[in-house]
């Protein structure tokens, strides 16, 4: 009798354990916890009195950031204003979003909008690659919300974004229209070096206005050069910046109040409770000394660089219409492209094609590169190669501005990519890439 109480005992407690294990730990499926949390992000979204601020950080373009301004409703329908360029900030455009369950909760905009532009496959929309655009998304994973904002992460590319709620403030600036662009000016400088001044120090600046980017370089205090480089957005008085920038005492959050002088060639405004002026300069403020000899070895290693349109001179592209050479397809530069009487030159080549058939090096002067200790290189002109076109112009050109006895400076801006920027005023310079 004692063994069957015993058995009895022990199937209760399997079974009373089994129960225990079934039970649930919420009061709620996780369907229905999921609703109730896409409801709330769709209550927070909908109910902003004066809507969102979304900044977008493309994670194909290190550093950049784009703002757009955005109302949400209750119907799914979403209008927006973008900095994008100078339309979509003026341009109020509607389209359509979701709230979805996606293992997370998640944000879709879901037919084409300012969003969609940083990821539009089509390279000339955006100037991001063909196929990829600026790596941005316009599907975000829900991260949370923290005070004001949401936080929300790509689901294809990973790029960051957060939307945070607009003052009445900034809803009244960006219906009224109110805007100012005119930091774009500072693609209409004649000279190649910038610098901003603010309260008495220099720093030189190179701003993309397409990816939304500004590198500032300086020299620190014990003359290292140094060098940052944020992201920018359009704000309704000026740009403000993403992360602010920041040397020592020295921070900039932002640029208000800007205004472009053609006359001058100067952009002044104010950076927080100081004053800034933006002026052209003719030489880098600091130099970076082997960055010609750089160019020319990286040249001989991958056999030559490319350029597409010549020299950019007085704010000119093309100034000496080499694209108009018959059949052009590009110029490149050729290091130790052959030798003369012993000595090695180098070819500056025009490159033709015609039809299907491949290019072909036609014809282009040689040169004698020096390198200088101050950084710069300066070029000798020893004669020519292949039978030119009828029309020289472009090439004398060309030719003329290569042999200036002031030389260029060299200015990497990417792994294969350099400009040569004419050390006589900065206002002449071309692209080389690979």
């Amino acid at each position: 009798m004692k063994r069957y109480l015993l058995y009895f005992l022990l199937i209760v407690a399997a079974f009373s354990a089994c129960k225990k294990e079934d039970d649930p730990i919420f009061d709620k499926s996780p369907d229905e916890r999921l609703n109730e949390t896409l409801a709330k992000y769709q209550q927070a979204m909908v109910n902003a009195p004066y809507g969102w601020k979304l900044l977008v950080y493309p994670s194909g373009v290190p550093n950049s950031v784009f703002s757009f301004y955005c109302r949400f409703n209750d119907a799914n329908r979403v209008t927006m204003f973008s900095d994008f360029d100078a339309a979509t900030s003026v341009e109020l455009k509607e389209s359509s979003y979701r709230l979805k369950a996606l293992q997370q909760p998640a944000l879709l905009f879901d037919t084409y909008s300012y969003i969609h532009l940083l990821c539009d496959p089509d390279g000339s929309v955006n100037g991001g690659a063909y196929g990829l655009g600026l790596s941005s998304d316009f599907e975000f994973s829900l991260d949370g919300i923290a005070g004001d904002s949401i936080l929300l992460t790509g689901r294809l590319h990973n790029s960051k974004a957060y939307m945070v709620k607009a003052t009445q403030q900034e809803q009244e600036a960006y219906t009224s229209l109110q805007r100012n662009r005119a930091f774009e000016n500072i693609a209409r400088f004649l000279t190649y070096f910038k610098r901003i001044t603010v309260s008495g120090t220099q720093y030189e600046i190179k701003a993309n206005i397409y990816a939304h980017t500004i590198t500032f370089s300086w020299k620190d205090a014990n003359g290292s050069t140094q060098e940052v480089q944020v992201g920018f957005y359009y704000t309704p008085t000026g740009i403000a910046l993403s992360p602010a920038f920041t040397d020592g005492a020295t921070t900039i959050a932002s640029l208000d109040g800007i205004a472009w002088n053609q006359n001058t060639q100067t952009l002044k405004g104010n950076a927080g409770s100081s004053s800034f002026t933006i002026s052209g300069f003719a030489r880098p403020l600091s130099v970076d000394s082997t960055a010609a000899q750089r160019w020319w070895q990286q040249g001989l290693d991958q056999e030559y660089w490319v350029s597409l349109y010549g020299f950019h001179v007085n704010g000119v592209e093309d100034a000496y219409q080499v694209t108009t050479l018959p059949d052009y397809y590009f110029m490149g530069y050729w290091p130790k492209f052959g030798t003369s009487g012993g000595s090695p030159y180098d070819l500056l080549g025009f490159v033709t094609q015609t039809g299907d058939q491949q290019p072909a090096l036609s014809y282009g002067p040689a040169f004698n590169p020096a390198f200088k200790t101050d950084g710069r290189v300066t070029f000798t002109y020893l004669g020519d190669l292949g039978t030119y076109p009828p029309e020289t112009a472009p090439i004398a050109k060309t030719i003329s501005k290569l042999i200036d006895a002031n030389g260029f400076y060299l200015v990497q801006t990417g792994p294969k990519r350099y400009d040569m920027v004419s050390a006589r005023d900065g206002k002449a310079w071309i692209t080389w890439e690979r």
